[in-house]
């Protein structure tokens, strides 16, 4: 497209379009991720392993098939980012929405071993991979889709819709979870847990229908012809090696010190040492993705008032704080503190979360930006989010079951998101880059507080 081309400013309904799109697919391909973490957790060990091998390994061996997806995403980042970065973000996203929801569908007709033997968890496995590589391409773009849109000043609160698609696709997986739980065990095991899968094919269809009325972003419809790269995956490693390094560590916090926060607390709170009904943790867990979802987008509004860099040092800094005193309140069991401390290190959490889109968006220039980004949340995925879980584990086994040793863990998490958030770099040009909005109109969103 010629540069002379005038291009009108963002608008908040073109925003509004853009981060709706955004919220519906990420919510829709998160929900099709926790509706398969949930299922690993207490129906696959039943379904797909031999019904004579050890509870225990079955069940590791389901949590190794939820794994696979982790180490999935930065291929899926290269994948997409490509397409999202030559062929625009409207297609890879397009793309993303059918795998993830063609995968998902696909596990809720698969035999178990009982009927097809070995190739039940291979199978499993495959779709598994499939959703690993769908959700590696969705974020970068998905983000890119809310934040590219978004008027100048306005860029973190847009850029938070895509953040509160992960616990509200949680929300919707574990509520369909628990509300078929009611039917019984013997229902669950036997069909009841297909449904939240098969349900996937209707989300799809709604999140096809919204992605497909939305506009492509006005940032890659009007990059300068000259800006193109044949290679965007070789552009980034060349160019940008070293932001993708520093958004690697960015993601600990979010993604490490999440999972640790989360699930592995609750793993801890059921050991034999503490003994706490499941239910404690399970309730105050479904608590806090609710209050989650609802302190996102002011949170990330308060990146666009002062800074999307001092919003991330608050949340990642507080949330250290918050993570020992929600120790020590399961040590204690006392049932009310640990509400307490499990809803308000999602909140702090929520901190390092929130203005993620942005501040990742801003580190990259546009023509590898997609690719860019999508790369260093995959790698940080993988290693922070795949890893962090078995890490903490090890540390429970060589210091004799003292949670300390995790939150020293938890500390160093902390450390390396701090780091990735000073050292970041922020450009301005979110905003189309020819015509009569010029890139440079927009160094107003750029507000990095360090």
């Amino acid at each position: 497209m010629s540069s002379s081309t005038a291009i009108q400013p963002n608008t908040h309904k073109r925003a509004l379009k853009g981060g709706m799109a955004a919220l519906v697919g990420t919510s829709i391909e998160w929900y099709d991720f926790y509706v398969y973490a949930t299922a690993a957790a207490i129906i696959f060990p039943h379904i797909f392993f031999p019904e004579d091998l050890d509870p225990a390994l079955a069940t590791l061996a389901s949590f190794g098939t939820y794994a696979v997806a982790f180490f999935m995403r930065p291929l899926g980042g290269i994948i997409f980012g490509h397409v999202g970065d030559k062929l625009g973000r409207k297609p890879a996203l397009t793309i993303t929405l059918i795998l993830m929801g063609v995968a998902t569908t696909l596990v809720g007709v698969l035999p178990g071993y009982a009927q097809i033997g070995i190739w039940g968890p291979i199978l499993l496995i495959l779709c598994r991979m499939v959703q690993g590589l769908a959700v590696g391409g969705e974020w970068g773009g998905a983000s890119l889709m809310a934040v590219e849109s978004a008027p100048p000043k306005w860029k973190t609160f847009y850029g938070g819709f895509t953040q509160v698609g992960n616990p509200l696709g949680a929300l919707m997986a574990t509520g369909a979870f628990w509300a078929l739980s009611l039917l019984g065990q013997e229902a669950l095991l036997a069909w009841a847990w297909r449904i939240p899968f098969l349900f996937s094919i209707v989300l799809i269809g709604v999140g096809f229908w919204v992605r497909y009325r939305v506009e492509e972003t006005p940032v890659f419809a009007e990059k300068v012809e000259g800006q193109e790269q044949s290679t965007p995956l070789l552009f980034a490693l060349k160019n940008n090696w070293s932001p993708i390094m520093l958004g690697f560590l960015i993601i600990a916090m979010s993604s490490g010190g999440y999972v640790i926060a989360t699930t592995f607390v609750q793993n801890y709170a059921d050991t034999p040492e503490i003994g706490l009904d499941p239910t404690i943790i399970l309730g105050a867990l479904t608590v806090a993705s609710f209050v989650e979802m609802l302190v996102t987008l002011p949170i990330a509004a308060l990146g666009d008032k002062i800074g999307a860099k001092m919003v991330m040092y608050i949340g990642v800094l507080s949330s250290f704080f918050v993570i020992i005193p929600l120790v020590l309140s399961i040590q204690a069991k006392n049932v009310a503190l640990i509400w307490v401390f499990v809803i308000l290190i999602r909140i702090t959490l929520s901190g390092a979360w929130a203005p993620l889109s942005t501040l990742m968006a801003q580190m990259f220039r546009p023509q590898s930006r997609y690719t860019s980004m999508s790369l260093s949340y995959g790698l940080g995925a993988a290693v922070w989010g795949g890893l962090s879980p078995a890490i903490a584990s090890l540390l429970l086994v060589i210091t004799g079951g003292n949670f300390w040793s995790v939150v020293g863990f938890f500390g160093l998490l902390t450390i390396a998101a701090y780091i990735g958030v000073r050292f970041a770099p922020q450009h301005s040009d979110l905003a189309p880059v020819t015509g009569s909005f010029n890139a440079r109109t927009d160094t107003t969103a750029v507000n990095t507080h360090d």
